[in-house]
């Protein structure tokens, strides 16, 4: 099989803490996306890239693969990606499968998306990467007081890459988008569609970089599986 790939990249990363986009910041020789990319760029499956960047990036032309697509940044996640779609619409077709991956998942394994495509070579719908929950998670009120523990049985946190058809998820972020509704991953968008994408189950390794702690457990992990 093959597929396409999508990567909104253009976020400023605000809770970060830096000038520089995390997506930007320096980890093992390379860029958080630099690291992102690599698996798609290294898979014969992957038919293509489009990376969404902000207006006006002063960072992406020193580190850009020369293959690599480019398209404008939205102002919410979700806009990015419709864009990047935008940027296939000559080469996919609607029945093509997609993959979205987030610019600052740079420790995404080779097994797992190799499983992500195995596993969802013959749906109907597509689905994600997601791990179960784990901790006991707690429901809290605008003071952080604590107002219930959430029975975390079924739950699970979304990761990436998430994995549909061309055409519905084009469908799928329109429809959202004119109905005034932001999605806050591809599934989601899929969901309010009335389809049940299929949860793979991945790492907790393929974390996604909030903070400089962050940083370091990913320099770790990569340091690792080198």
């Amino acid at each position: 099989m093959t597929y396409w790939l999508v990567m909104p990249a253009a976020g400023v990363g605000r809770r970060f803490g830096t000038e520089r986009p995390k997506q930007y910041a320096p980890l093992c020789g390379r860029t958080v996306i630099e690291w992102a990319l690599e698996p798609f760029l290294t898979d014969p499956r992957c038919a293509g890239v489009v990376v969404a960047l902000a207006q006006d990036d002063p960072y992406w032309t020193a580190i850009a693969p020369p293959t690599v697509l480019v398209a404008a940044g939205g102002q919410e996640r979700s806009h990015s990606v419709r864009n990047g779609l935008a940027g296939l619409a000559e080469r996919a077709t609607r029945d093509d499968w997609v993959l979205v991956h987030d610019a600052a998942r740079p420790c995404l394994p080779r097994q797992d998306l190799d499983r992500l495509l195995a596993e969802l070579a013959t749906h109907p719908v597509g689905g994600l990467l997601a791990t179960p929950a784990a901790d006991t998670l707690k429901r809290a009120d605008t003071s952080r007081g604590v107002q219930e523990t959430v029975d975390r049985a079924g739950l699970w946190r979304a990761l990436t890459p998430q994995m549909f058809r061309y055409g519905r998820l084009c469908e799928a972020l329109d429809r959202a988008h004119a109905g005034g509704r932001i999605p806050t991953d591809e599934a989601q968008a899929i969901e309010w569609l009335g389809d049940h994408p299929k949860l793979v189950e991945g790492v907790a390794a393929n974390l996604k970089i909030t903070s400089a702690a962050d940083l370091a457990i990913a320099a770790a992990l990569l340091k690792e599986n080198r």
